[in-house]
Formats: structure tokens, C-alpha cells, sequence
């Protein structure tokens, strides 16, 4: 079950790992496992790249940075399956994410001896970056017709736990994925505040954004990595945020509210 209606979906290169994700997901239906179990293990397999970097195993890292992207999407394809859709296992998953770039990034800045400075600043350009895919697409998906909605495009208060979760549990991850994603969603919604007034985005205007997504950003680590191209990663990753002035231009003059 696709997050968005069929005249929605387009050509998203961050989700590459979908195929992936579908297959692992359907094998594990049936089984004990829950989407947080798999949660957990792309959270593994994300540690395990960051082992062999500072090891410097830079195949193994890449093939693990991967492996993790595929197994991310496996996570919310195994909740629609058993019909279990959950705000736990959405914070969850972004807070996974956030603090697994920041310790990627670190771990590259200690293997190539660069500055806490540049790592910090590409650190920023990454959830910068991926703040924008996920402010638009969210978006699109709020406006797509039988769209997945476990996501908001304002998050600004706990939302009431799903049937089968503690709201709690949901209440904490709420407050941590607040404190760390805030900054991010305030900046995005100050550089595009009316871009919810929107009524969509077209086809060729997301897959511009899916450039953007977490899954192409680790794609592009993964590359440069297996190439030796890791002393260009940090730097690379601050230049790239760049390109958020274009993709905000061409929504303002093209895609009017």
C-alpha cells in the first residue's frame, strides 16, 4: 500500500530501498516480529557502518549505509501490513535517523581528521536538507486521497496514541523528536511558510525534491565511500545545501499558493 493516491506517487530516488523493504516486510507478516523490531535493526545495521568506518572498511560501510535504507522502509511497510500503523514507531524512527546521521558524520570527521566545525555545519546541511523533502512531501501526502496520515505537516502537540500503543511512550518520543527536529521544521517553514497552501506538487517537482531524501543522501555516502571519496563527503554535504535556494525558487514561481 503506497503513503500516497495513484495520480500522487512519482519517481521518489530516495526509495530506492522500497523493493527491499516490500519483500522483507511481506516475509515477516506472519511472524512476531513488529515494525519497531525492524526499527531496531536498520538502527543496527547503521551502527555497523559507522563501526567499519572508523575501522575503515569503507565497502563494508557502504554496504551497511544501504542495507540500512533498505531495511528503513521495511519498518512502515510491515505496519500497514499487519495494520498497525503507530506515532511510537513514527518518532521512533526519525529520532533513529537524526542521531545515526550525526554519529555517521562524526565518524567520518574523526577518520579524515577534519574540524568538529565542518562535520557540525554538514551535519545541519543533511537535516536541513531532508527537513524540505520531508516538509513537501508530507504535504503531498495530507493532500493525496487515501494518502498515509500518521505524519502532519504541523507538528506542534503530542497526538493521541493509536489503538495498541501507550501514550506515554508516545507523549516521550514526541518531546525528543520535538527537541530534535524543531529547529529544522521552524527554518523550512520560515524560507517556504505557505507552501501547505498549495493544493499539490507535480510528479517532476518531488522526484527534484527526492534528491534530497534521507535515502539519496546515504546512497551518495555509500558511493563515495566505496570510491575513497571520504575526505570529500563533509565538504560535499555543506555545498549541497545549496540547492535548497533553487528547489524553494522554482515551488514560489512555478507552484504558486
Amino acid at each position: 500500500m503506497s503513503k500516497l493516491a495513484l495520480q500522487d506517487q512519482f519517481l521518489d530516488l530516495s526509495d530506492y530501498g522500497r523493493p527491499f523493504g516490500k519483500f522483507l516486510a511481506n516475509q515477516l507478516q506472519h511472524t512476531r516480529f513488529t515494525p519497531v523490531h525492524v526499527t531496531l535493526l536498520f538502527g543496527l545495521s547503521g551502527l555497523i557502518a559507522i563501526y567499519c568506518i572508523l575501522a575503515q572498511q569503507y565497502y563494508w560501510a557502504g554496504f551497511f549505509i544501504i542495507l540500512k535504507s533498505g531495511i528503513d522502509a521495511a519498518d512502515g511497510e510491515l505496519a500497514r501490513l499487519k495494520k498497525t500503523p503507530s506515532y511510537f514507531g513514527r518518532y521512533l524512527d526519525s529520532v533513529f535517523d537524526i542521531f545515526l546521521n550525526l554519529m555517521l558524520l562524526m565518524s567520518i570527521c574523526l577518520v579524515t581528521k577534519s574540524s568538529i566545525l565542518m562535520a557540525l555545519m554538514a551535519f545541519i546541511g543533511i537535516q536541513l536538507q531532508g527537513t524540505l523533502y520531508n516538509y513537501y512531501y508530507v504535504i503531498l501526502r495530507t493532500r493525496s486521497v487515501g494518502g498515509d496520515g500518521t505524519s502532519k505537516v504541523f507538528e506542534y502537540k503530542t497526538p493521541i496514541a493509536l489503538p495498541g500503543e501507550s501514550q506515554k511512550s508516545v507523549d516521550i518520543l514526541f518531546r525528543v523528536y520535538s527537541i530534535v527536529y524543531g529547529g529544522f521544521d521552524k527554518v523550512i517553514h520560515i524560507f517556504d511558510a505557505n507552501a501547505y497552501k498549495v493544493k499539490t506538487f507535480p510528479n517532476w517537482f518531488m522526484t527534484m525534491v527526492s534528491l534530497y531524501g534521507l535515502g539519496f543522501q546515504l546512497l551518495i555516502i555509500a558511493v563515495m565511500l566505496a570510491m575513497n571519496w571520504i575526505d570529500f563527503i563533509l565538504p560535499f554535504f555543506i555545498y549541497y545545501t545549496v540547492f535548497i535556494a533553487v528547489l524553494i525558487g522554482i515551488r514560489k514561481t512555478f507552484l504558486k499558493a
